[in-house]
């Protein structure tokens, strides 16, 4: 409760106009309260960091490279439309103003995405010179640097647009002629293009 209240103002006013007393209110809490679970506010911002993955709910459908493709298309979207999800996102990319350094949120999406790269390599989809680690490192650092470029730009406007160019020019440096063929660069939820 406490948590989700807090994503809510950090997104709303970022960590710096974000007080106790606001999260308090929100989350229907005294601030007494809330210091009895978070001694300061920087450890909230913490604990909504550290907390951006269970604010969504990863499809499980498919396997290899186009569910890789279509996770980063549904977290695209997620960080369009969901509040709690884009806070986390926004104090990871903020923690330098935080006073935090602290990689695990990143961490933890390139282990999500390193078990669908070995499962690729699995699947025969990967070219023989892919390492899984190093790639799903790679990707979150482009994937970040793609989401923080569409929403400086944009409001986050184009975001699944940005990720669909970032996969076109990924995709040939990973994945196999046979792959590359059946792979669909478009979330699964895009209207055709005419």
């Amino acid at each position: 409760m406490i948590v989700r209240a807090a994503a809510e103002v950090f997104e709303e006013s970022g960590y710096h106009a974000a007080s106790v007393a606001k999260i308090s209110a929100k989350a229907g809490v005294t601030q007494g309260a809330l210091y009895f679970h978070f001694k300061t506010k920087q450890a909230i911002a913490q604990e909504v960091m550290h907390a951006q993955s269970s604010f969504v709910q990863i499809p499980d459908e498919g396997r290899g490279l186009q569910r890789l493709l279509d996770v980063n298309f549904y977290l695209a979207r997620e960080l369009q439309r969901n509040v709690l999800f884009r806070a986390g996102v926004r104090l990871a990319v903020e923690q330098g103003e935080i006073g935090i350094q602290d990689a695990s949120a990143y961490q933890g999406w390139a282990d999500q995405f390193h078990e669908i790269l070995v499962e690729a390599r699995e699947e025969g989809e990967l070219l023989a010179d892919v390492d899984e680690r190093e790639f799903a490192q790679v990707l979150v650092g482009a994937y970040s640097g793609t989401q923080l470029y569409s929403k400086v730009a944009t409001g986050s406007v184009d975001l699944i647009e940005r990720i669909a160019s970032l996969w076109r020019y990924l995709l040939p440096g990973i994945a196999t002629a046979e792959a590359l063929a059946r792979l669909s660069v478009r979330p699964n939820w895009a209207e055709p293009r005419g």
